[in-house]
């Protein structure tokens, strides 16, 4: 059994990734590198209660004081959660790529284009400065920098 540990310890490792990715909450992405490590350990001898030992010790320095600074990577400034995703373009610059309205048009938002739709009636013309307000399912919300030209109505 002594002889195999270490592979128990990998496929740990491996369900706890599976689980990391499922939660994308940093936690158990730790526990998996305590589990590499205590694999590690087994590879170069140690005996199960001292590869146990060492899941423990790196799983809780890892969650003390590495998943904070993940964590913090993540967060916007003075947010309390983390932003990831479409969320995290709220607040972006952003410029027109073709006339936008209400109803709709394309704006590049961080290299990307995406579908967008003013915040309020009006038109704004390629080239525009933008400022993302939210996401809406694909499609961008946008309102026009105070100082861009705007188009009032149709």
């Amino acid at each position: 059994m002594e002889d195999w540990l270490w592979l128990w310890w990998v496929i740990g490792a491996l369900l706890l990734g599976v689980i990391e990715l499922l939660t994308v909450d940093f936690t158990f992405l730790m526990l998996a590198t305590g589990a590499l490590a205590a694999a590690a350990a087994a590879w170069i001898g140690l005996p199960w209660w001292g590869t146990v030992i060492v899941f423990a010790v790196v799983s809780v320095v890892m969650l003390a004081a590495v998943r904070p600074l993940m964590l913090s990577r993540l967060k916007g400034k003075g947010d309390a959660e983390p932003v990831s995703g479409a969320a995290a373009l709220v607040g972006k610059a952003a410029e027109a790529v073709t006339a936008i309205d209400e109803h709709g048009g394309r704006a590049k938002i961080g290299g990307d284009v995406w579908t967008a739709r003013l915040e309020n009636e009006g038109v704004v013309q390629p080239g525009a400065d933008l400022v993302v307000i939210a996401i809406d399912g694909a499609t961008a919300v946008v309102a026009p920098e105070p100082d861009q030209p705007f188009i009032e109505g149709n």
